[in-house]
């Protein structure tokens, strides 16, 4: 909205100080200093009515330490994480930017599943909540939408800028963009790798080979990084705490991808208009630490399938979105580890009941940082290491701009 109104006042009026709002960097300042402050004040007040309406959180006895003094703690918090990141957007972003739309698309879509889910499981008194199902088509709509509309929407491009002095901007400025399936792959020389590749593999080179190979991994991706968000959302601060740092790694990627100079420099795809996500990013990050201040040990405020599910789909789409899909694991390391636990600790189950007629487990309990807390650890010590992890990872993933 600022963004239209201040290049408006430049254009015609020439008026001091608005081409301020051309410049990104300033313009994700704003909506970072903006959505925390919105989130902070207002997530007071969100809280609070929370309460008023005794939308507790209904804890399961799990037999874990303290569990018993989180209930009735006001869950649906993830409210305030997508307030907070959608209104700087619309403040400060171009929001005709097709990738904006997408990720504001994505917000609001997850935003109403995991809605939904909470509230049958606090007003219709259903623990099991949204039924799987509907859960898994809603995640499935989501990824069919943004995998169809990145592979044919025309603004959706790159850009050649091979053997070009990074000096002479108007050089780079000057080549044509062209659609392209491209990916990063991470750790290998030549980087790149394109869905295209699946057409070859047909007698007639059909693109719709192409399309659906890609769309059934946008769909992949999405659904596992929510699901990931989902089960990773189990102690105060975890779920919050990791993804700030998921998602400032995925902003330095859409900062250098997005920038005629550094993508240059760094030898990377240059993706043309997807600097703008970084307004997005910023916004999203400032929600997400105005919530954490709230989510902290002990918890004022749970987040709960609102916030998670709409977590995990936001950082699967920017990933996907700045061609970054191929490095989530390493990205979303703590996300992964939660989730194999989980998966390890079912599969494991059901394989030794099967052959000796009683189930075994390898952890204490799944996801795996209920395993630590039924070693006795305190909830903050669990979520602090794992933050270390996550940072660790991080900086492994920014390695990859020049590692190959």
């Amino acid at each position: 909205m600022f963004y239209f109104l201040f290049e408006y006042l430049e254009n015609q009026f020439q008026l001091t100080g608005a081409s301020l709002f051309q410049y990104i960097s300033f313009r994700s300042s704003l909506a970072f200093i903006f959505s925390l402050f919105i989130s902070i004040l207002f997530g007071k007040k969100i809280i609070s009515f929370l309460k008023k309406k005794q939308i507790g959180e209904t804890i399961r006895d799990l037999g874990l330490i303290g569990q018993n003094e989180k209930k009735g703690t006001p869950t649906m918090g993830g409210l305030i994480i997508i307030f907070s990141t959608i209104i700087p957007v619309l403040l400060f972003s171009n929001f005709t930017n097709i990738y904006i739309l997408l990720l504001l698309f994505t917000t609001v879509w997850l935003g109403i599943i995991g809605f939904l889910d909470d509230y049958i499981k606090i007003f219709k008194n259903n623990k099991g909540g949204l039924k799987g199902k509907f859960k898994i088509i809603g995640q499935v709509s989501l990824g069919l939408i943004v995998g169809l509309t990145l592979f044919f929407h025309p603004e959706v491009t790159l850009k050649n800028q091979n053997n070009i002095d990074s000096n002479n901007i108007s050089q780079i400025i000057s080549n044509d963009e062209y659609k392209s399936t491209k990916t990063t792959v991470p750790f290998l020389k030549d980087n790149e790798f394109d869905y295209s590749f699946f057409s070859s593999l047909t007698p007639n080179e059909s693109k719709s080979i192409s399309v659906v190979v890609f769309v059934l991994f946008v769909i992949l991706i999405i659904t596992s990084v929510s699901n990931g968000a989902n089960l990773t959302d189990g102690i105060d601060g975890l779920a919050a705490g990791s993804s700030v740092i998921i998602t400032i790694t995925l902003g330095v990627f859409a900062w250098v991808s997005g920038n005629i100079i550094f993508s240059e420099y760094l030898n990377i795809m240059y993706i043309p208009r997807v600097g703008e996500v970084v307004i997005f990013i910023s916004s999203f990050i400032g929600a997400l630490i105005g919530f954490l201040w709230y989510n902290t040990f002990p918890a004022q405020v749970f987040m709960g399938d609102t916030g998670s599910l709409t977590i995990g789909g936001v950082i699967a789409v920017i990933a996907i979105i700045v061609r970054k899909e191929l490095l989530l694991p390493l990205i979303c390391g703590v996300f992964l580890i939660e989730t194999l636990s989980v998966i390890i600790q079912v599969t494991f189950f059901k394989y030794t009941k099967r052959k000796k007629g009683m189930g075994q487990r390898i952890f204490l309990m799944s996801p795996i940082h209920h395993h630590y807390q039924k070693l006795n650890l305190h909830e903050s010590k669990i979520v602090v290491r794992f933050w270390i992890i996550g940072i660790l990872l991080a900086i492994l993933s920014l390695i990859t701009l020049k590692l190959r």
